[in-house]
């Protein structure tokens, strides 16, 4: 062991805290937490303890630890999972699934209820209903919901505690169609906006909805029964037959809640499956006494000792929503101070348990069962999956000498004779694509054809910023008469530049003058244009074209040449049927945006007809007769 490292050991104090375990690249490997920390963290460097290769081979990385004392371990708990949340590190138990589910709100705080469907629960006063595992279905409730009881959704509105005969709540929708209500002539609303409805009338709706959503469904199917045999009695039968879909409406929705429990508390049962190092856990959701869904969500096993336990902190860390009861299929060694962490963020008593016998018991083993199936079902797609992704990934850090690669980002340039130059960046963690990271730059600084030029403008745009993060910071460049700023990188990606040497020497010119250090590898077409090699240290590293290393890169080379291109494409269309329609009279900012969304080009609008400009365009007659004349009489 380093000597340094056996000095620090002995400095561990005999408190709880969160201990944190590092590289040589000063990568975070692992992040844990002690009741004991000098105790926790010695345990892991004691030779001949079974430990498990996984945890020897993080221990065999480790070239330093630190650690943040906290005052207790539930303290240390809630830091560890927003420390593990924040770096992801290698060797913990991660949770794949990132998911947040979809609840009906009805704002019972205001004097006008409304009712909105929101990703994340408040302390606000307001009813909350779900969580909706599916969300088709949390649509087809509230649609029915809108039927039955037409309560508000505007959210740009003044209320009052008033009578309807008060200032009108006014909605967006309103706002341009004076004194109306869509929602009201479509029948989805009530409309306490324009005195459609008095104040007790809609708030007995409120009860009405609230009470359906709390499961008691039979009050509202008999009401609408008699409701439907008055009306066939006076021969309304289009009035009788909205009644009898409205029904048929409510049990499509609890025909879905098929399992019971003789409780009518809330609960989460959770159920784990494991083979070697692979997992799945089953969650069945069940509110007011019925299931009304249920998840799974893989597991990456990292040296962890309790895998449900990792689970049930990370999950509910990550939602709003803390059920009073959590049912676990085994045991979890620190099972009281996770009820007080999940007890904490609930605000009341939340239990957790293991059954072992009766009713309770067998929802347990009927999850564990689907936990099983679906690590069973799954298990290939998840080895390919693996081999394409993380994989991949491993591949390229033996093949270019790196470690820890978890994020890459690849840039290209796309133009037509230097005519729009525009650089898209694409990004990918673990090997798969973020989508929400991309970015578009249009180069402000490069009027013609230079590729080297355009990149370089993009390769400082992505290290730099217009904001400062600290009012003491002092410019790094000035760019397109722009001070620009250092920004933060979280995580120390591996750039990639779509080309050999001249793109990567770009790269690298740039990264050396701001001062950072990132590795900047080339991806290399043959003159077929297809992916050939990486270049990376001067020289092109031979590759095998079978691997799912080359793969991934010509994946990634092709995507950030895609976007590059659809990004063009773009700019290039608007650019060109704004300069042309810009000429005709009678075609202003809205009417040039609804032609330039209905037709894919200049041409597409030459050719067509004035019928065709009316109903694809939505334009007047006189609009569509302009343009039809105009390029007709400009040919």
């Amino acid at each position: 062991m380093i000597q340094n490292l056996k000095e620090e050991l002995k400095k561990l104090p005999d408190k709880p805290g969160v201990y944190i375990m590092r590289d040589a690249d000063d990568t975070i490997l692992y992040v844990g937490k002690a009741v004991n920390l000098s105790n926790r963290v010695r345990s892991y460097f004691r030779e001949n303890i079974g430990r498990g290769p996984k945890i020897d081979k993080m221990v065999s990385l480790v070239e330093r630890f630190e650690y943040i004392v906290t005052d207790s371990e539930l303290e240390a708990l809630v830091l560890e999972n927003n420390l593990i949340k924040e770096h992801r590190p290698k060797y913990n138990t991660m949770l794949m699934d990132d998911k947040t589910y979809p609840y009906i709100k009805i704002s019972v705080n205001e004097d006008f209820p409304r009712i909105t469907i929101v990703r994340q629960m408040k302390r606000d006063k307001a009813r909350y209903f779900g969580p909706f595992t599916n969300s088709s279905q949390v649509r087809e409730v509230m649609g029915l919901l809108n039927k039955l009881y037409g309560l508000r959704r505007c959210n740009n509105m003044q209320t009052t505690s008033q009578a309807p005969s008060s200032p009108k709540i006014k909605t967006d929708i309103e706002s341009s169609t004076a004194g109306s209500c869509l929602y009201y002539h479509i029948h989805q609303c009530s409309a306490p906006c324009i005195n459609k409805i008095t104040k007790e009338a809609y708030m007995d709706n409120v009860d009405k909805a609230i009470d359906f959503l709390s499961g008691n469904y039979a009050g509202v199917v008999k009401e609408l029964k008699a409701k439907m045999e008055a009306y066939s009695e006076n021969l309304e039968f289009e009035k009788a037959a909205e009644c009898r879909d409205l029904i048929e409406s409510i049990k499509a929705v609890t025909q879905k809640q098929k399992i019971e429990s003789s409780s009518l508390d809330d609960k989460d049962i959770i159920a784990i499956a494991r083979e070697g190092e692979e997992a799945v856990v089953q969650v069945f959701f069940v509110r007011n006494g019925r299931m009304i869904g249920r998840e799974h969500y893989y597991m990456q096993l990292g040296a962890d000792e309790e895998t449900l336990s990792e689970f049930v902190k990370q999950f509910y860390g990550g939602t709003s929503f803390i059920p009073k009861t959590i049912m676990l299929s085994e045991e979890i060694s620190d099972i009281d101070i996770v009820t007080d962490f999940l007890s904490g963020k609930r605000g009341s008593k939340v239990h957790v348990l293991v059954p072992k016998i009766g009713q309770k018991e067998r929802l347990v083993d009927l999850a564990r069962e689907n936990a099983m199936l679906v690590l069973t079902k799954d298990k290939n797609r998840i080895q390919n999956e693996n081999k394409k992704t993380l994989g991949a990934v491993s591949e390229i850090e033996k093949l270019l000498g790196l470690r820890n690669i978890s994020r890459m980002e690849a840039f290209d340039i796309s133009n037509t004779s230097g005519f729009e130059n525009v650089a898209s960046m694409v990004v990918f963690e673990n090997g798969k694509a973020k989508k929400s990271d991309y970015r578009k730059f249009k180069i402000k600084t490069v009027a013609g054809p230079d590729d080297y030029a355009c990149m370089r403008e993009t390769i400082y745009r992505r290290f730099t910023s217009r904001n400062k993060r600290f009012p003491d910071d002092k410019p790094v460049i000035t760019l397109a008469g722009e001070e620009r700023y250092l920004v933060d990188i979280p995580e120390k990606p591996l750039i990639l530049m779509d080309g050999g040497r001249g793109q990567v020497n770009i790269a690298l010119e740039v990264i050396d003058e701001l001062g950072i250090n990132v590795p900047v590898a080339g991806m290399v077409k043959d003159d077929n244009h297809r992916t050939r090699g990486i270049y990376y240290n001067n020289v092109e590293q031979p590759i095998d074209t079978t691997s799912e290393g080359f793969k991934l890169i010509t994946r990634i080379q092709d995507e950030a040449h895609r976007f590059a291109i659809t990004y063009h494409r773009s700019l290039r269309r608007k650019d060109q049927v704004k300069s042309v329609l810009d000429d005709i009279p009678g075609v202003g900012p809205a009417r040039r945006l609804a032609i330039m969304k209905a037709f894919a080009s200049i041409d597409e609008v030459k050719d067509a007809s004035i019928s065709e400009l009316i109903e694809k365009a939505g334009l007047p007659n006189n609009a569509a007769e302009a343009i039809y004349n105009f390029f007709r009489n400009k040919s």
